[in-house]
């Protein structure tokens, strides 16, 4: 336990300083520099309570608190889901400077597709809890295309053209698919797909399979 010096300001309870404290004595790898420094960096007062800061400093002081530990493996669920535009870019940022400087690993679980593109390499898409895709960002990219031509059905396309989504009109066929080879019939307008768009497919795909029909085998 530390003691304060008479020229030290006694933190409030449930301040920055008391979550800092908090961690130094919970964490025997604490890294106490790093921790204070980057609080300083922030321009957090240590004497001001964590409730009272804005959500994205919040956001900031929890992930100086989960990197202070020096973990090989941070798991941040929906950390940016309440900030604004500004701050879940500054959180972003200060995010991919923990992997680069400290050679943390990071699994970001967020809703925000935009976001995430510009902050990760691997992307998993879920759908009640089941992989509906997983593969490194420029790879799902370059692989998904939005095909649009004459109405057809999804038989006549090559076998190596995974369909994931489609829609139809009287005269019109839109398909999403995935091919690592060249798309040669030219009756189609083919799109690339943004990140949203393939994380939309995936999932109208996945909530399609969980409303077929289930066999249930009673004994």
């Amino acid at each position: 336990m530390s003691a304060l010096s008479p020229r030290t300001p006694r933190p409030t309870p449930g301040s920055v300083a008391d979550h800092l404290r908090f961690g130094r004595w919970t964490n025997p790898g604490w890294d106490a520099r790093f921790a204070q420094g980057r609080i300083e960096r922030l321009g957090l007062d240590p004497r001001q309570k964590a409730g009272k800061l804005s959500g994205g400093q919040r956001a900031q002081l929890a992930l100086t608190l989960a990197v202070a530990k020096r973990p090989e493996l941070l798991v941040l669920d929906e950390p940016i889901a309440s900030l604004d535009p500004l701050a879940r870019r500054e959180f972003l940022q200060d995010v991919m400077e923990v992997v680069v400087e400290h050679g943390t690993s990071v699994i970001l679980s967020s809703h925000l597709v935009a976001d995430l593109e510009r902050a990760c390499d691997y992307f998993v898409v879920l759908v009640d809890s089941r992989v509906q895709i997983a593969g490194g960002i420029d790879e799902l990219l370059a692989s998904h295309y939005r095909l649009t031509g004459p109405l057809r059905d999804r038989d006549a396309l090559p076998g190596y053209q995974l369909v994931i989504g489609e829609s139809h009109t009287d005269r019109q066929s839109t398909l999403v698919v995935r091919t690592d080879k060249p798309i040669l019939d030219p009756l189609w307008n083919i799109e690339n797909l943004d990140l949203e768009d393939l994380v939309l497919a995936y999932m109208a795909r996945g909530v399609k399979q969980d409303r077929r029909p289930k066999l249930e085998v009673r004994s």
